[in-house]
């Protein structure tokens, strides 16, 4: 039998560990660890993490939204997402939450669809994206800034993954999403997880923590 492809954790000892910048969402630091003898330094983009929601509802259609990016001067498609910047928020909470701010909707049905590192060369950032269904209204969210002009707008899943192979999109978690999404449809969704799954990957949030926070 072929060997298991799967990421495996490793953990070196990190010597010196110093914070460079504090921002806002996230921090810089530059950690020296040990390395098969020999001291390696590398600055580190420190992240929350994130959650994002693929909602589909009972046509196979999925829920984009539109909004301006100042880092890429773009307003791009994206699925609704936010940062895990609650303390003590589980993961599919402020997935639930986020839907509700981002797009005035609530799900009755919940899964874990797919986790990825979005970055892992200088990002601890990961993020996991949930597939939402039973889909409903609530009451409008008061948004602001970037948020304020948001777009809503259904989209056939198959016509999302056209424009992501004709790289007309780009929002990582979309993309992800979208392709996990068809992947996962055409096994009959047997490759999901349950919304309440532990995210033992996640460096903060995880059953086993490994960053100093």
């Amino acid at each position: 039998m072929p060997e298991l492809i799967e990421d495996q954790p490793e953990r070196h000892e990190v010597t010196t560990d110093a914070l460079i910048h504090h921002g806002r969402v996230w921090d810089v630091a530059t950690e020296t660890f040990d390395y098969d003898g020999k001291p390696i330094t590398r600055e580190v983009i420190r992240h929350p993490g994130a959650v994002a929601i693929l909602a589909l509802d009972d046509d196979d259609r999925m829920l984009l939204i539109r909004q301006y990016r100042h880092a890429i001067r773009t307003r791009a498609w994206e699925i609704p997402a936010g940062l895990l910047d609650e303390p003590g928020e589980p993961p599919l909470a402020g997935a639930q939450r986020e839907l509700a701010e981002e797009a005035d909707l609530a799900a009755a049905t919940w899964h874990v669809l797919a986790d990825f590192q979005n970055s892992p060369g200088g990002s601890d950032e990961t993020i996991r994206v949930y597939l939402a269904r039973g889909v409903s209204s609530v009451p409008a969210f008061q948004r602001s800034d970037e948020e304020a002009d948001i777009e809503v707008r259904w989209v056939p899943l198959d016509d999302v993954v056209d424009a992501v192979l004709a790289r007309r999109v780009q929002s990582p978690s979309l993309v992800v999403g979208a392709l996990a999404a068809v992947a996962a449809r055409a096994r009959d969704w047997a490759t999901l997880a349950p919304g309440d799954e532990p995210w033992l990957r996640h460096p903060v949030v995880g059953g086993d923590p490994w960053i100093t926070r």
